[in-house]
């Protein structure tokens, strides 16, 4: 099979699903002539015309506005969100509007919109460009949230997006765009709340989303040197969440740590945790562990960024501490 970077993958999906249905167009700032600063969307414009990739101003509330009214009124839109820090502009529009019509309408009117943004640190884009906001959307009803992990999660959930009649929004890694994974060339689609198990094991699982997928494989590469079997799970949508999934790995190993790249507290990793904790305690050896960013703006200084989130070492150190129970000592 061949291997495609995650910009590709997406920009193959966008311009599948543009070609499919003349109703799906792109908006943001510069999606035609620049293809975004990620250049994710590059080429697109000379296919399908500043008709559908339109180039629209520095008004974040003014372009996710116009995109929640086109989708009401039948069209499509996927919205680029040039980073996800922007979610704080657009929020009226994205949670009170795009997520209660369906509701208040009672059931009449749709909002098909995807919004694809993007999120982490380590990029030395300072605190405004690297926070990771998905738990902000996660908590408002209405809204799907999906996080690809890799260029084939990238391309078959995006398809799945446009053709989703709820309104979606998109994380993809900024550091991951130009990482290759396996893609097929044939068309494929990845069904929203359908976890995928990455590696079978017994002894611990570990569930991460993202970027986080990647050290949690680190992380069982590692530990598999040491005679420790590591479960790997990603969700791939937080909401709608695979629980069966969760639970399954969870009951099988006993032991589990959740790790995501937003802010720990009140977070994904606590949402996740919380509920494996509610429905598999007596399963468990152990409560159910959770690592996210520290609780902290994410800092300018590479020093300082590299250790406000969750890294190989420092989650496979937590996993043996939880193997040995060597965490719950008084302390």
């Amino acid at each position: 099979m061949r291997e495609i970077t995650l910009s590709k993958a997406v920009n193959e999906a966008l311009a599948e699903e543009m070609r499919r249905d003349p109703t799906v167009l792109i908006l943001g700032e510069d999606v035609a002539e620049a293809g975004t600063p990620f250049k994710v969307m590059s080429g697109l414009v000379e296919e399908f015309g500043t008709e559908r990739v339109i180039d629209t101003p520095i008004s974040e509330p003014g372009f996710v506005g116009m995109a929640v009214g086109a989708a009401m009124t039948g069209a499509r839109p996927v919205v680029d969100l040039m980073f996800g820090d922007f979610l704080f502009l657009i929020m009226d529009q994205l949670c009170n509007q795009a997520a209660k019509t369906h509701y208040m309408s009672g059931g009449k009117l749709n909002v098909p919109m995807v919004l694809r943004t993007n999120l982490g640190a380590t990029r030395r884009s300072a605190a405004q460009h690297s926070q990771s906001l998905q738990a902000l959307v996660a908590h408002i009803p209405g809204l799907k949230v999906a996080m690809p992990s890799s260029a084939y999660e990238a391309k078959g959930l995006m398809k799945t997006a446009i053709r989703d009649n709820n309104p979606v929004v998109i994380f993809e890694d900024k550091l991951m765009y130009q990482d290759k994974a396996p893609v097929p060339e044939e068309e494929f689609l990845i069904p929203f709340g359908e976890a995928h198990v990455k590696r079978e094991g017994s002894d611990i699982t570990l569930i991460a989303t993202s970027s986080m997928v990647q050290v949690a494989e680190g992380v069982a590469d590692l530990l598999e040197t040491e005679g420790v079997s590591v479960e790997v799970i990603d969700p791939r949508t937080i909401v709608p969440l695979d629980e069966d999934t969760l639970l399954k790995s969870v009951r099988k190993t006993s032991l589990a740590i959740v790790i995501d790249e937003g802010h720990q507290s009140y977070g994904v990793t606590a949402e996740i945790a919380s509920r494996l904790n509610e429905k598999s305690f007596y399963h468990l050896d152990a409560p159910v562990q959770r690592m996210g960013a520290m609780d902290v703006p994410v800092p300018f200084s590479p020093a300082l960024e590299d250790v406000t989130v969750p890294t190989v070492e420092t989650v496979a150190q937590t996993a043996r501490k939880l193997i040995a129970r060597e965490m719950f000592d008084a302390a």
